[in-house]
């Protein structure tokens, strides 16, 4: 059944490259590594970044690229690392990792289910996949749900690290909504398909939700001597 609700018009979607993985010593999964660094280097013992939050303006821009490489280069670092593909509408991470979608985020949130018995562990050491479970009817609503706060606290305790794939901030409210949860949110934009008025206007609903960006992915940029160099400017 997921996988026919899958494959209508307009909500098919594909297993993103896992560069981190298939090619680690490539200038593109170095990137990941300096954007991993910045990260780091963004949090301090009172404030650190623990949930980060990967979205983007629109769709195509390389979001949960971005999302399933960093969570490779995080594990890779050694530390306990949670992905959870928070895009319950058009989920992609399953597919990338060749997964089980049957259980995941939606059923966490609308059930008793733990965490730790919904993620699935992966052939990379240190890192957990929270796929996207079946499709809800309400999104939203269970990400805005107190059974959200919650997860997000005994993820806190379980992971070191936990990076959340969210669908485009300016198409549905899920990644504001989770941007105003999180330690830190990404924006991904993508070389002659971002929309500078999209831009402009997700980061107005980010600035809205007081969401802490902590800067920005750009990818496929042509003047790059390797295209599909990834670049990372923090605030």
């Amino acid at each position: 059944m997921a996988k026919k609700q899958n494959e209508r018009k307009g909500t098919k979607t594909n297993a993103v490259s896992l560069v981190t993985l298939i090619d680690p010593s490539s200038p593109i999964a170095e990137q990941y590594r300096t954007i991993r660094t910045n990260i780091q280097f963004a949090s301090s013992a009172d404030k650190p970044i623990k949930t980060i939050v990967v979205t983007s303006s629109g769709p195509g821009e390389g979001k949960s690229t971005t999302a399933a490489n960093l969570a490779v280069v995080f594990a890779n670092s050694g530390q306990r690392v949670l992905l959870v593909d928070a895009d319950m509408r058009k989920p992609t991470i399953f597919k990338s990792f060749h997964l089980s979608n049957a259980i995941g985020l939606s059923t966490v949130l609308s059930t008793i289910q733990s965490i730790s018995e919904a993620a699935q562990k992966t052939e990379i050491n240190n890192l957990s996949i929270l796929t996207s479970g079946p499709k809800p009817p309400n999104p939203s609503e269970l990400l805005g749900s107190a059974r959200m706060d919650q997860f997000l606290a005994e993820a806190r305790n379980l992971y070191d690290i936990i990076i959340f794939d969210m669908p485009p901030v300016v198409a549905v409210t899920d990644a504001q909504i989770m941007a105003s949860k999180a330690d830190g949110t990404i924006l991904v934009v993508r070389e002659n398909v971002s929309r500078k008025e999209s831009l402009t206007k997700a980061k107005g609903l980010l600035h809205m939700v007081q969401a802490k960006v902590l800067g920005v992915v750009y990818n496929c940029a042509e003047n790059a001597k390797d295209q599909g160099y990834y670049y990372y400017y923090g605030n």
